[in-house]
């Protein structure tokens, strides 16, 4: 891995779980505004409950990614946030919120896709050989 990758995939990924934790934080606490919060996700149509599972899910996903090994949960976690990033944008604009909504899911899902490009091969499930 050079070092220019190896720079973009810890900088994407800092940023990433920066991103994810704070999120995850505010919609454990069930904070009214913010980020995914209380007030967001009903104008979006979701029951509250979902913020308690978002955020777990969130939280874990970190502590699955910066943790060393165990690759197939580390693709799990990246799937789960390319899922939930996803999800968030196309949410926003089936509601006909402003674009500028969905930038900050946007630029999550970038640092996902980032983060999962340049990820280094300890991290990555070794390829499999199909006969």
């Amino acid at each position: 891995m050079t070092k220019r990758n190896k720079i973009i995939y810890w900088v994407s990924t800092l940023w990433l779980a920066l991103g994810m934790i704070s999120t995850g934080g505010v919609q454990l606490v069930k904070a009214k505004e913010g980020a995914g919060a209380l007030d967001s996700m009903v104008h979006l149509g979701y029951p509250d409950y979902i913020l308690t599972i978002l955020g777990v899910w969130k939280i874990l996903g970190v502590v699955a990614l910066l943790i060393p090994r165990f690759p197939l949960v580390k693709e799990w976690a990246y799937a789960g946030f390319f899922f939930a990033m996803s999800g968030a944008i196309f949410s926003h604009l089936a509601v006909g919120d402003a674009v500028v909504e969905s930038l900050p899911p946007l630029l999550l899902l970038v640092l996902t896709v980032l983060s999962w490009h340049f990820r280094p091969a300890d991290r990555k499930i070794a390829a499999v050989a199909w006969r």
